[in-house]
C-alpha cells in the first residue's frame, strides 16, 4: 500500500515523451506501400463469394424488415392508429 490516496497521479515535469517517428508526405507514403505489401489480399475467388454472401444477408434482412413493417401497419390497421 502507498501513502498517496487513490486516485492522485505522480508528479512529473509537465512533458511527455514524444516517439521518434519520420514526419513528412514522402514517408507517409513509404509507410503505406510497407503496410499494403503486408496485406493477405483475398482470391478473386473468395472476393465472388464473400460479395455474393454480402448480397444474400442483405436481400434476407431487407425482406425481413419489409415483412415486419407489413405486420406493424397491419396491426396499427387493427387498432385504429393512424
Amino acid at each position: 500500500m502507498t501513502d498517496k490516496p487513490e486516485g492522485q497521479q505522480p508528479r512529473s515535469s509537465g512533458k511527455l515523451p514524444t516517439p521518434q517517428v519520420r514526419r513528412g508526405l514522402g514517408s507517409f507514403f513509404k509507410d503505406l506501400k510497407r503496410e499494403a505489401r503486408q496485406v493477405t489480399w483475398p482470391t478473386p475467388q473468395e472476393t465472388t463469394r464473400l460479395t455474393g454472401t454480402v448480397i444474400a444477408v442483405c436481400a434476407l434482412v431487407a425482406g425481413f424488415l419489409f415483412i415486419l413493417g407489413f405486420l406493424v401497419q397491419g396491426l396499427f390497421r387493427i387498432l385504429g392508429v393512424q
